[in-house]
């Protein structure tokens, strides 16, 4: 998976499709991740001492195949490649404007 946490992606498919956001967090082992705002589910808590119960608003995690990276410098969906820098690291670059993303 060649997304990280911090990338501004774009939805492509499901409810969200067209929204914008950041994500939050990877599940690698599961090819997921999870975006701010995207996704939303209602949670329902129980009781937990003295805690009363409620419905929490939270992020459900999405399959990566279903968002795309934003591009920097065009701000439209685009995909990721791989090119090696001066140093000799491997870093990820837009494939539209091939531009840096790390």
């Amino acid at each position: 998976m060649n997304l990280k946490v911090g990338d501004q992606v774009v939805v492509i498919a499901g409810k969200d499709r067209g929204k914008e956001g950041k994500i939050v967090k990877t599940l690698k082992n599961e090819n997921k991740v999870v975006v701010e705002g995207i996704n939303m589910i209602h949670k329902h808590v129980k009781p937990n001492g003295g805690n009363a119960g409620s419905i929490v608003d939270m992020e459900a995690p999405i399959h990566a195949s279903n968002v795309m990276i934003v591009d920097p410098k065009t701000k439209k969906r685009t995909r990721i490649g791989h090119t090696v820098d001066k140093k000799g690291n491997k870093v990820r670059v837009a494939k539209k404007s091939n531009s840096n993303l790390d």
